[in-house]
């Protein structure tokens, strides 16, 4: 699958607040099985948490292994949730970057607009 397409599925599974509220609760206590997850989540029911269970493992955000009878989900940290996370790391580095330039490039027409002022009094 392309970079671009498990961007899209980890942004459309993080735009649910209950999936982020289940990652939350992965990323707390590791390997988790649905009952724990369902009992921290309070807003919706256990039928609801395993439908967000399903959805955020077929976007490849988690990741299901089972022992014996129980399903056990965790955070899958190589999956298409990393392709998302080095996108917005590549996004927030280049806004970073262009507000340093832009704060510096104030800082200077600030500093130009001050030397005409004072040349302006002093002159």
């Amino acid at each position: 699958m392309s970079t671009q397409r498990n961007e899209e599925l980890v942004f459309a599974a993080l735009a649910d607040q209950v999936r982020r509220q289940i990652l939350d609760t992965l990323a707390s206590h590791g390997e988790c099985s649905a009952g724990f997850i369902s009992e921290q989540i309070h807003s919706v029911g256990r039928t609801t948490v395993s439908a967000h269970l399903k959805a955020l493992k077929m976007s490849g955000v988690i990741v299901e292994r089972r022992d014996g009878r129980s399903r056990l989900f965790s955070i899958d940290p190589v999956g298409p949730a990393n392709d998302a996370l080095m996108f917005l790391r590549d996004v927030l580095e280049r806004a970073l970057t262009t507000g340093v330039e832009s704060m510096a490039d104030v800082q200077g027409a600030e500093s130009d607009a001050s030397a005409v002022a004072r040349t302006r009094k002093h002159g």
